[in-house]
């Protein structure tokens, strides 16, 4: 009994600790779905409340009519599923390759791969600004479309760590019963590694999803915008009324809320298979 007393005291700073990282993230979020449910009089009361009386409902389809939010999450579902579509189809093709088949250049490009994950953005974001400019894509969704259909370097570098792992055994047996690369590939190695080419597809989801700098810099018509670009615009012409902007900020969050705890098992295997292996 006593050893089981110790063994609860010493967990007691761990607990503190996690309690106080849950505060810290939920805290937040708990703020704005109670601003979104308050009347404007009751945003800055001293003391300041955190429960709204009353709830103001009507916050919801006011912020949904005024945002255009239907139209907004109609461009958003298309980007997210082209761009996520196309991590999940060119990736792991790369991926494999990389780490499964022998060709000169190989290690080059690889190493290029690599490298490209290191220059930051901001570095590539004007050569790339012109580049479709020159192609006349400025104004359409294809620039943010089409960026990671030729492939994300981070996903690539996780997924080709994740086919390393795999035997070379199941290459060798497909390979002597006649079996072509592409049908080695797509038959033995891609069901192999699914889960890391899932999480690989809802991490792009969640980034398309919350991407705010490619609408931004590439949309002109605010009937192309994304969730991100109107909720900003949002903000702008609803200055004052922070209840409706919190209650837009929550619609578009509960979406991703909700893949998330739908698909949370195969969230915690894409932060495992980020891991280095091979």
């Amino acid at each position: 009994m006593s050893h089981n007393i110790g063994k609860l005291i010493r967990r007691v700073p761990v607990y503190i600790l996690l309690l106080s990282c849950l505060i810290l993230f939920v805290g937040p979020f708990l703020w704005i779905v109670s601003t979104s449910l308050k009347q404007d009089s009751q945003l800055f009361t001293d003391p300041l409340s955190l429960l709204p009386h009353p709830l103001v409902w009507s916050n919801y389809p006011d912020a949904i009519e005024r945002s255009s939010f239907w139209n907004l999450l109609k461009n958003t579902i298309v980007v997210t599923f082209f761009t996520t579509l196309g991590v999940v189809v060119t990736c792991p093709l790369v991926a494999y390759s990389l780490a499964k088949l022998r060709w000169k250049g190989r290690s080059v490009l690889f190493a290029v791969t690599v490298s490209v994950m290191m220059v930051p953005t901001q570095v590539t974001m004007i050569p790339e600004f012109i580049l479709f400019h020159k192609l006349g894509w400025i104004g359409t969704i294809l620039p943010i479309i089409i960026q990671p259909v030729f492939g994300v370097p981070v996903y690539i570098f996780m997924l080709r760590q994740f086919f390393l792992g795999l035997p070379t055994e199941l290459q060798e047996a497909a390979r002597i019963d006649g079996a072509s690369e592409l049908r080695i590939y797509a038959q033995i190695m891609l069901p192999a590694a699914l889960p890391a080419v899932l999480s690989a597809g809802l991490f792009q989801f969640m980034s398309s999803w919350n991407d705010f700098l490619g609408p931004l810099l590439y949309l002109n018509d605010p009937a192309q915008y994304t969730l991100s670009l109107g909720l900003q615009q949002f903000q702008s012409d609803e200055t004052m009324e922070w209840s409706l902007l919190m209650a837009a900020s929550i619609c578009m969050t509960l979406p991703l809320v909700v893949l998330y705890f739908l698909l949370q098992k195969t969230f915690i295997q894409g932060i495992t298979f980020t891991g280095i292996k091979g």
